[in-house]
């Protein structure tokens, strides 16, 4: 349309050109009408001599013949000429004109080399093309607002599809895999990762498309500080890297071979806070170019973001209210039966001071054993309250479990060896608990039966199972001993149901003087629902 107004029509006119007023006079359209007129007055003249006697009446005759005859040449020259010069051309502008008004662009208007209307043909010729230029220019216009107006039609639904998830997918990891599969269909990617950052500054891989298990194996929990992409989070925007060969070498292998890759990375973000990234490898450079997809892009992760501290604010919230009802229960029991302990101690203690002087030695050794065994009940329950009041760091699993293994070192003098070779991943707050608990158990056992020297704490991942193991080099039992006396072993009993609640699996091997080993494996719980999970 700009080209329109750049490029004004000049068309030539006949009304404008003074020299045109003379040449209509000598035109040979009107030549015969001049012989006409001519022969008209010869007529006319004849008439005249013949009235005042100047001509006989042969002489008459055969001059009127003879200019009858003119006249009528003149008469046939000026129709042919008029048909030729005029109606001819009129017609093919009409034809023309019909032709236009059908829709048909591409008519042209007959060539016409002499003629009355070639300057308006001419002008008409000229108006045509202006014409179909600027229709052109208007679709070429109309095709780029169309696209523009799919373009965004499609980043709308894309957006409302992602704020319609956010509140109705219970799950995090599925709604981030799910739109990872959007966002690489949208950029034409030849893959694609999805990774959330943990508390530790660790890149936590949640999905991949696209790229082999040993690469995806060591992009899992990646330190920030070695990971391209950290300059995305620290930066909150939209990243283009047409270099992903820094990748490969902070991997320590090669991702692409010799493919040229652009590497798109989507930081998601609320409030400022960077909380994971979309790493998109595309194959075709220069969409990062292009504004609108990265504007919907940062959209789209601006929109994942909340949904992630969405996630991150229900999972605290389950852990908050786990610890006040956990907290609730302790001061239960030490509002109850915790004093209700301690009296029966204080009321043992007064009858041994009532009856020492008058009982027997048995007596003695029953009161002893009794007032032994309340100070073992009381302790205990001391220690439940405890570990109820104290159970899981706001940091998570993994800085919990490294508590509870100082504050065992510190209790029990035990050389204990903690070796967290993979750090467990991001989990809902009721599963840490279960873990935490098993292993708490488990310490505890090797605390009150094993008379152990050395204790190992071990997590590590093996393939997509997640393994904790606990061991120890103590006395050890039979493990057969647990299927007859199913009273004395009410922890190890727990403990299986705990692993059961997560969907583990719990083993536990011993043999006398050889040592104790609990090994709980189990999966990341991307699929199990939540409501599923008990406390």
């Amino acid at each position: 349309m700009q080209n329109a107004e750049a490029r004004p029509l000049q068309l030539e006119s006949a009304s404008t050109d003074p020299r045109r007023s003379w040449s209509l006079i000598s035109h040979r359209l009107l030549q015969p009408l001049a012989y006409l007129l001519g022969v008209l007055l010869a007529m006319l003249s004849t008439a005249l001599a013949y009235y005042y006697g100047w001509l006989g009446v042969p002489a008459l005759v055969i001059l009127e013949s003879l200019l009858t005859l003119i006249g009528a040449a003149s008469v046939g020259l000026a129709v042919y000429r008029m048909e030729q010069r005029v109606l001819r051309p009129l017609d093919g502008i009409f034809r023309w004109a019909k032709r236009l008004r059908d829709g048909d662009l591409s008519a042209r208007l007959p060539t016409h080399s002499a003629g009355e209307l070639a300057p308006l043909t001419a002008d008409l010729e000229c108006l045509c093309h202006e014409f179909k230029r600027l229709k052109s220019d208007l679709d070429a216009q109309v095709g780029k607002q169309t696209e523009r107006l799919a373009q965004k039609n499609a980043s709308l639904k894309i957006l409302y599809d992602v704020a319609a998830s956010i509140n109705q997918s219970a799950n995090l990891d599925d709604l981030l895999t799910r739109f990872l599969r959007i966002l690489k269909e949208m950029v034409n990617a030849r893959s694609a990762t999805v990774r959330l950052l943990s508390a530790d500054d660790r890149m936590r891989l949640v999905a991949s498309i696209g790229l082999d298990d040993g690469v995806t194996k060591e992009a899992d929990q990646l330190p920030v500080a070695l990971c391209v992409c950290g300059n995305a989070l620290s930066r909150g925007d939209v990243l283009c890297q047409k270099d992903p060969s820094l990748c490969s070498q902070a991997l320590g292998r090669t991702m692409f071979g010799k493919h040229e890759m652009e590497m798109i990375t989507v930081p998601l973000k609320y409030q400022g806070k960077t909380l994971g990234a979309y790493n998109l490898f595309v194959a075709k450079p220069g969409i990062g170019e292009r504004e609108d997809i990265l504007e919907l892009l940062t959209s789209i992760g601006s929109h994942l973001g909340m949904a992630v501290e969405k996630a991150r604010l229900d999972d605290e919230s389950r852990r908050v209210s786990l610890m006040e009802e956990r907290t609730a229960f302790a001061n239960e029991l030490h509002d109850s039966l915790a004093q209700t302990l301690a009296s029966l101690r204080f009321q043992v203690q007064v009858l041994n001071d009532i009856l020492a002087p008058k009982t027997s030695s048995d007596a003695d050794r029953q009161l002893n054993q009794i007032k032994n065994s309340l100070d073992e009940a009381h302790t205990e329950l001391r220690e439940l309250i405890s570990h109820f009041r104290a159970p899981l760091s706001e940091r998570g699993l993994q800085p919990s479990l490294e508590e509870l293994v100082q504050r065992f070192r510190r209790e029990t003098g035990l050389v204990v060896l903690y070796q967290p070779k993979t750090p467990l991943p991001a989990m809902p707050v009721e599963i840490d608990m279960q873990i935490f608990r098993i292993v708490q158990e488990s310490l505890a056992n090797v605390r009150k039966h094993s008379k152990a020297q050395f204790v190992r704490v071990l997590t590590r991942k093996d393939g997509e199972q997640y393994l904790v193991l606990v061991e120890d080099d103590g006395e050890g039992f039979r493990t057969g001993q647990l299927e007859g006396k199913p009273g004395e072993h009410v922890g190890l009993t727990i403990m299986r149901e705990r692993a059961r609640r997560i969907g583990g699996d719990l083993r536990i091997e011993s043999e006398p003087g050889e040592g104790t080993r609990v090994e709980l494996t189990f999966s990341h719980p991307r699929n199990m629902p939540l409501a599923e999970i008990r406390p």
